[in-house]
């Protein structure tokens, strides 16, 4: 595997943040600041650079790389995969037949693969309103939940206004692009943590609909939590991101993460970053530096600790709300994951609107919030 890693901010010129090599036929991931991203120039300009690539933009809540974290930014990372093949995919939710349907979509883009020595699959999707628990089901029936799926839905800052992605062409609204990585030699492992602790008394979901929170214990669900954030109420929604909820379904083994990201005052609902369902227990959560920091450390232990060969590439995908939490801590996480997976590696990733992963030691992917989810790719 042979990697080559530029970044620019705002309009300066590209920086090679690696040495500068030739590469044949790369995959060309560009995560970046969405208001940058929508320079009509950048694709052309990209394609200029890897006139033979295959580039996949996704915007982004702040960029990840071994170096730092930075906001105002467009990172590009190409990687030539010398033993392994690739194949991207990509659907648009807005067109008539997926509008809305997030399952179906998720289902009919990993379906379109080729299945034969498909190894894993990195999904960078639109987050301004998919709902990231059907994508999720979709392509795991499509899987049947034998391939490794990880991956991100795009940010947009704290500014929640719209998200971008796309596939050889330039970033527009309504992209799910998904990346199919094919070989024999082909190692993938993955991890997620959160650290995040939960507090006050579970309450039942008495009311709901996909994502939208009405109603718990029977009350209104956002005069409750508003109790809860006390003075801190004033700042909705964008406090939300720092008080999350625990989702516990007696049909799964573990509890979720759900982040939320909108209100209504006319309904007193809430809008979450995934399903939430009637009769699931919910709790809310908080948390403070050292256990988000702590938390990826033991995520890339786990991801590291069976592996036959060393990464050479690191995906990190991390929750805008852990960043909020962080703040100018924010680079802390980043450095206790590469303690862990050492130097080597290539690193990439951005903070996201959610995470899509499996739970430690399964294969089903999720969807995540507030966690730091690692994927770590050697040939």
């Amino acid at each position: 595997m042979k990697t080559v890693q530029l970044q620019r901010n705002n309009k300066s010129d590209w920086k090679y943040l690696s040495e500068k090599i030739k590469l044949k036929s790369p995959l060309v991931l560009v995560f970046g600041n969405r208001e940058l991203l929508e320079d009509d120039n950048l694709y052309n300009e990209i394609k200029e650079i890897f006139n033979d690539g295959h580039i996949v933009f996704g915007s982004t809540s702040g960029d990840i790389t071994s170096e730092h974290v930075d906001n105002n930014s467009v990172t590009i990372t190409a990687i030539e995969f010398e033993k392994s093949t690739f194949e991207v995919k990509r659907l648009n939710i807005l067109n008539s037949d997926n509008k809305t349907n997030s399952f179906e979509t998720g289902k009919k883009l990993v379906e379109s693969f080729s299945k034969e020595g498909l190894k894993y699959v990195f999904v960078v999707s639109e987050g301004s309103f998919v709902n990231g628990s059907l994508l999720t089901q979709g392509m795991n029936e499509a899987t049947n939940n034998e391939v490794l799926i990880t991956g991100a839905l795009c940010g947009d800052a704290a500014k929640f206004e719209k998200t971008l992605a796309s596939y050889n062409e330039n970033p527009k609204i309504g992209e799910v692009v998904a990346i199919g990585l094919y070989g024999d030699s082909l190692e993938v492992s993955c991890a997620i943590n959160g650290g995040w602790t939960p507090f006050g008394p579970e309450r039942i979901v008495t009311k709901s609909k996909n994502n939208v929170l009405y109603e718990l214990d029977g009350k209104p669900a956002l005069d409750l939590y508003k109790n809860y954030l006390g003075d801190k109420a004033k700042e909705l929604p964008g406090a939300a991101l720092l008080y999350p909820l625990k989702v516990k379904s007696d049909n799964e083994n573990y509890s979720i993460v759900r982040t939320i990201l909108n209100i209504n005052e006319e309904d007193q609902s809430m809008i979450l970053a995934g399903n939430i369902l009637e009769g699931e227990q919910v709790q809310l959560m908080m948390t403070h530096v050292d256990n988000i920091v702590n938390a990826s450390e033991s995520a890339a232990i786990y991801a590291n600790k069976n592996r036959t060969k060393d990464a050479e590439l690191a995906i990190l995908v991390s929750c805008i709300g852990r960043k909020l939490v962080l703040d100018q801590r924010v680079e802390e996480e980043i450095e206790e994951v590469m303690e862990v997976i050492g130097k080597n590696a290539t690193v990439c990733g951005m903070y996201s609107y959610g995470e899509i992963a499996p739970f430690n030691g399964e294969t089903k992917c999720q969807l995540h919030n507030q966690t730091m989810t690692i994927t770590l790719i050697s040939e």
